[in-house]
């Protein structure tokens, strides 16, 4: 006989917590939140607000009333904001995921077999392409990073400013260096054991820094290119910049002095103060003062940040990692414009 009594049905829980992170991004979120709503299922996601003033959080309550907003007190940039944003989410694998991102079908699937199956695995990355050109790379990740022997970044499929077109060249899974935060998959453990991002960078290039603090703990991060997501790129700070100048070149010393190996950190230093400077002549012939300008104040803040660097070096830093000698080298002098044809350091 069948009971009256009314059965709650309770829901399997979720493994995957997508998090978006967003400053009076109400345009992005309106633009790209349907993709991931609908494409998303096997997912929880998340809206982490850096204090918005606009009507970002309103919106979501009365659109969008299934997706968790989590309220920062302050505009915290992308590293402190996902680091407080990030203690209220529970699920195993996080996805921070841009707000100018369009996902595709099934693009959580591979990653979360990815995940389920290799416990080594710590991180892991999409295909990354253009919103605007989606035959093309995007800028920020394409399909994988790397570093040079001086630290600076690289991508398959995009190397300076020469972008690929996607022409299932790097259609295997593969390892790589650092996976890019536009579309930055990780365990949750991983995460909070090597104590989330570092919050002095404030953006830009924090996830190659913990990148590398996960290769010193010789855990892998990969690239997946059956899961693929379109990225706007430059929506919240303009590829022309100033601000994003100072960001990334200021980052990447930080990045090198935390995590180069002793050995031949001091001259691989300088070397690459040498080349800063020449990158900033050559903004000023190319008429961007204001550049160059950002990459002399970036320079400046490293100076002035250098003993506070140097103590955040781990114990455990591995013999120095890069994938070719000199990226600018290898692009300016040998016209090497595509990964493919890059000369690594074992060759």
């Amino acid at each position: 006989m069948c009971s009256n009594n009314s059965m709650t049905i309770q829901s399997k829980p979720k493994k995957i917590a997508v998090v978006i992170l967003n400053w009076n991004g109400k345009p992005l979120l309106e633009k790209f939140l349907p993709s991931v709503i609908k494409y998303s299922d096997s997912a929880q996601i998340y809206v982490a607000d850096n204090a918005s003033t606009d009507d970002s959080v309103l919106f979501l309550q009365n659109e969008y009333p299934n997706i968790r907003i989590i309220r920062n007190s302050g505009n915290f940039g992308f590293a402190k904001g996902y680091n407080r944003a990030l203690k209220e989410v529970s699920e195993p694998y996080w996805v921070l995921l841009n707000s100018d991102v369009e996902v595709t079908e099934k693009w959580l699937e591979p990653i979360l077999e990815i995940f389920e199956k290799e416990p080594k695995t710590a991180v892991l990355q999409p295909k990354i392409l253009d919103y605007k050109n989606k035959d093309y790379f995007e800028y920020a990740g394409a399909a994988g990073g790397f570093i040079d022997k001086y630290a600076f970044p690289f991508c398959r499929g995009r190397i300076f400013s020469t972008v690929e077109k996607d022409e299932n060249q790097y259609n295997m899974t593969e390892k790589i260096f650092w996976a890019s935060g536009a579309c930055f998959f990780i365990r949750k453990e991983v995460f909070e054991k090597l104590g989330g991002f570092d919050e002095d960078f404030f953006a830009h290039q924090e996830e190659i820094d913990l990148c590398w603090r996960i290769y010193n703990e010789n855990l892998d991060i990969k690239y997946i290119p059956d899961s693929v997501v379109y990225h706007v790129g430059g929506a919240t700070l303009k590829e022309n910049s100033p601000r994003k100048t100072f960001l990334n070149f200021r980052n990447s010393l930080f990045t090198l002095l935390k995590n180069h190996p002793r050995k031949r950190l001091f001259i691989t230093f300088f070397i690459r103060l040498c080349l800063d400077g020449l990158a900033g002549i050559l903004l000023l012939i190319q008429g961007k003062p204001l550049h160059t300008w950002a990459i002399v104040k970036a320079h400046f803040s490293v100076y002035g940040n250098l003993k506070k660097m140097l103590k955040k070096r781990a114990a455990n830093l591995k013999k120095d990692y890069y994938y070719t000698e000199s990226i600018a080298y290898r692009y300016f002098f040998k016209k090497n414009i595509h990964f493919n044809e890059l000369k690594t350091k074992s060759e």
